[in-house]
């Protein structure tokens, strides 16, 4: 019994070397990086998420509001609440389904506020300048966020991908994980008509 307790205790040693050699250690701490980072995206997110209901409640205060557009913010953030990723599933699949549901919520908060350029009285209400304020500072936080989450993502997935490392990797399950990208919408230059 001693003998095979040594065996053990020898076997672990040697183990040490193998471990601190391969990279072990690095991978864990750039996942965990991965995660600290996806939690700031989602903290931004979840700030403009926060920001809606006052927004709409304060657009709701003028009747003859377009009811239809205040539906599709409301309807587009109930949506984009209920599309979550847990960081250690960072699939394509699942970061489409977010990032769409994201999308929409940003399509449907600039039709509100470009549709808000039709009320004077709205648009000088201190509490909807100091909403909208916030949110335009939400929305550069989230690009910051996104950009600062991509380069996570990168240095992670450079570091396993490496070789010898990309083998050590294979085995303790360690796999790339995928970026932000842009909006399809996005991709499209603009088409701009000056002429009647």
């Amino acid at each position: 019994m001693r003998k095979k307790h040594l065996l053990y205790i020898l076997a672990l040693v040697m183990l040490v070397p193998f471990f601190s050699s391969c990279g072990y250690n690095r991978m864990v701490s750039l996942d965990e990086g991965v995660t600290s980072q996806w939690a700031n995206v989602e903290n931004v997110y979840q700030r403009r998420m926060d920001l809606i209901p006052n927004l709409v409640n304060t657009v709701k205060g003028y009747a003859d509001f377009e009811q239809q557009t205040l539906t599709q913010v409301i309807e587009a953030r109930a949506k984009a609440t209920q599309v979550t990723i847990d960081p250690t599933n960072l699939t394509e699949a699942n970061m489409q389904q977010f990032q769409q549901a994201q999308g929409e919520l940003s399509g449907a908060l600039s039709r509100l506020l470009v549709t808000i350029e039709r009320y004077p009285d709205l648009k000088a209400n201190q509490n909807f300048l100091e909403l909208q304020a916030q949110l335009e500072g939400t929305e550069n936080r989230i690009a910051v966020e996104r950009r600062k989450f991509n380069e996570v993502v990168q240095s992670y997935n450079s570091y396993i991908r490496s070789f010898p490392r990309v083998i050590y990797a294979g085995w303790f399950g360690f796999e790339k994980k995928v970026y932000f990208e842009a909006d399809q919408a996005a991709r499209q230059a603009p088409t701009v008509d000056f002429g009647n």
